[in-house]
């Protein structure tokens, strides 16, 4: 989190439920099947719920996602999964109490922990946690992380700190590549590799680990996503500046305006001489 916080927007700049909802219908008309609401926090966004519920009503969306930072996970979490939401991330970046109070300034990790717990308690499954690894931060915690994973039955998620946001104030010292794990953990199996994660299992253990690697092992020429920002452009890339309005439009202009995003998607980002995205992660989450 910023020094100064969260620039907030004023309400008329937001866009509204029904208005995510038409983006989302024209976006499933072009084959898309699968939809996250991250951040900032997806769950101090008024109106959240009705969101999850208009998306769960197009039946082109085979895929509801949610990414959150767990603090108000234990008061929502079961009204979440009893409209629909399929899935959980969790951003979590210490297991440490006064880390996590540090790094999001007054937090609390204790709520987090409990919101993990209430989630699994209700019903959800293949929980993940995503954890950004950091050099002289949280790289000491590593297999900390990874025994959360094997007790809590849960996915842990190492991703490499990018240079976006609050990343580019970080030097050099503070990047760690996601190969680190394997020599912190060198019985992994893996599992599964989606582009975008590449997933490890234990011998002993249900719980798995996840390695998001976008600097030392890119995957842009995998990336089949788009994101849709709070009020109302298309960022084809998370690293790039360029944004595509979509207020005003509806019906097939609105169709072919998401359509031209996807294919004016970059061949790949350019991490390795900075992101040029005019935003912060916590303001467009992951």
């Amino acid at each position: 989190m910023p020094s100064c916080g969260v620039c907030k927007k004023e309400h008329q700049e937001i866009i509204s439920v029904e208005r995510i909802k038409e983006v989302v219908l024209a976006a499933s008309k072009l084959g898309i099947t699968k939809v996250r609401l991250t951040g900032g926090e997806p769950l101090v966004r008024k109106g959240i719920i009705e969101i999850c519920k208009e998306i769960k009503s197009i039946s082109a969306i085979k895929e509801l996602c949610l990414t959150t930072n767990g603090v108000l996970l234990k008061n929502m979490a079961q009204t979440l999964f009893d409209v629909g939401v399929d899935r959980l991330n969790v951003s979590l970046d210490t297991l440490d109490l006064k880390k996590y109070e540090r790094i999001t300034r007054g937090g609390n990790l204790n709520d987090v922990l409990g919101g993990i717990e209430k989630a699994k308690a209700v019903g959800f499954k293949n929980i993940k946690i995503n954890a950004v690894l950091i050099g002289g931060f949280n790289d000491d915690e590593i297999t900390d992380f990874v025994e959360f994973a094997k007790k809590e039955e849960l996915t842990v998620r190492f991703i490499e700190l990018m240079p976006i946001g609050q990343g580019k104030l970080m030097g050099k010292e503070s990047f760690v590549s996601n190969d680190l794990i394997f020599q912190k953990v060198p019985d992994l199996i893996q599992t599964r590799d989606d582009g975008v994660a590449k997933e490890y299992s234990f011998k002993d253990s249900k719980g798995k680990i996840g390695l998001i690697s976008p600097l030392s092992h890119s995957f842009c020429s995998s990336c089949s996503r788009i994101r849709l920002t709070s009020d109302g452009k298309i960022k084809p890339c998370l690293h790039s500046s360029m944004e595509i309005p979509t207020n005003g439009l509806g019906g097939d202009e609105l169709v072919e305006t998401i359509k031209k995003a996807i294919l004016l998607k970059p061949e790949k980002h350019h991490l390795e001489i900075g992101s040029d995205s005019l935003n912060n992660m916590n303001e467009i989450g992951g």
